[in-house]
């Protein structure tokens, strides 16, 4: 069994340089979570390094593949100097451990809620994930393995969550573009959706 995540903190220095900071969560019954700092300019990155060890499991399945199924990692880009944001350490290593804790299969355009804000003072207790590919070039792996997807997290507010699970992530994705919305800003307020 190939230990991907060497491979995986590779694509992530390659693509963002070297990390300034990491931190590792570990939680009862689980691997550790590290989460890594990037900071580009007045942009800080933070990447999860952990959730690809394993791939993620349909929670119905009898049996759990220790092979074959989606991989990811969690990237979260906020602007720097604004808000307490590395606090969100515990947040990302919550939210990267739930396919182990929680069965989930994390996917691009689902909710994923830590249920307390995301740093201290943040507007924020959920986020959007976004499509892969952008930042971080997907990892491809030996067969029968599928690729490691780096997903961009994109914070939402409460009002923008619960409108998000009545009109769905595309047209929240729509109203933020229209409004010109800097999902960067780690205080922003909540996009018009009336």
């Amino acid at each position: 069994m190939v230990d991907v995540l060497p491979l995986v903190e590779a694509r992530l220095t390659t693509a963002l340089g070297e990390p300034d900071a990491r931190a590792a969560v570990t939680f009862l019954g689980t691997d550790p979570i590290e989460v890594l700092r990037f900071q580009e300019g007045d942009v800080l990155r933070y990447a999860t390094l952990g959730m690809s060890a394993h791939p993620m499991t349909d929670p119905t399945a009898m049996l759990a593949d220790p092979v074959k199924g989606p991989r990811a990692e969690l990237v979260l880009s906020v602007r720097g100097g604004l808000a307490d944001t590395d606090k969100v350490l515990r947040a990302l290593a919550v939210l990267a451990a739930s396919p182990q804790v929680e069965g989930l299969i994390v996917t691009p355009g689902a909710s994923l809620d830590v249920g307390d804000p995301l740093w201290p003072g943040a507007p924020f207790t959920s986020v959007l994930v976004g499509e892969p590919g952008g930042l971080v070039e997907d990892l491809e792996l030996d067969d029968p393995m599928e690729p490691v997807r780096f997903l961009p997290l994109l914070p939402m507010t409460p009002n923008e969550a619960a409108w998000k699970r009545v009109h769905g992530a595309q047209a929240l994705q729509e109203r933020w573009l229209a409004g010109g919305t800097d999902l960067r800003d780690p205080v922003r307020r909540s996009v018009p959706l009336e």
